[in-house]
């Protein structure tokens, strides 16, 4: 005896069985999903490693700070900069002895395309007391 999805017992069943195509085409997305390559965009920064047999440099009175506002405009210690100049600025205090400590802070609403651009400045210029102002100022209370 056959069961009948309401039909009559001789009519021949005509509907499509998707289930095994709808098996496939989700195996065929979680193998397109897991074959997509991860897409980072990252500027490496190497930070100082706090070592304490290390004797520590004496404090230098002369910091200098970059800070990027909303709009995007770069200031160097109050003034507002471009990143020419700023390349220029950067290199002279690296040829400074000792040199004095850099102070990085983006505003939260400034862009992030102008904040790299700024770090990878930073980089070029092999300053090596690069300090990160602020950070608490991003932090997201939950």
């Amino acid at each position: 005896m056959a069961i009948s999805a309401g039909r009559g017992d001789d009519e021949p069943m005509m509907d499509m069985n998707t289930t095994p195509l709808i098996d496939v085409m989700l195996v065929l997305l979680i193998m397109f999903i897991i074959t997509i390559p991860i897409q980072t965009h990252a500027v490496k920064v190497d930070l100082p490693i706090n070592d304490p047999n290390q004797v520590k440099p004496p404090i230098d009175p002369q910091k200098n700070k970059i800070v990027i506002q909303p709009d995007g405009v770069i200031l160097w210690n109050g003034a507002a900069t471009d990143e020419a100049t700023l390349q220029q600025y950067l290199v002279a205090t690296k040829a400074l002895n000792p040199e004095p400590e850099l102070h990085f802070q983006p505003d939260p609403a400034a862009r992030y395309e102008k904040v790299d651009k700024v770090l990878v400045i930073i980089k070029r210029s092999e300053v090596t007391k690069l300090g990160f102002i602020g950070n608490e100022q991003f932090r997201n209370d939950f």
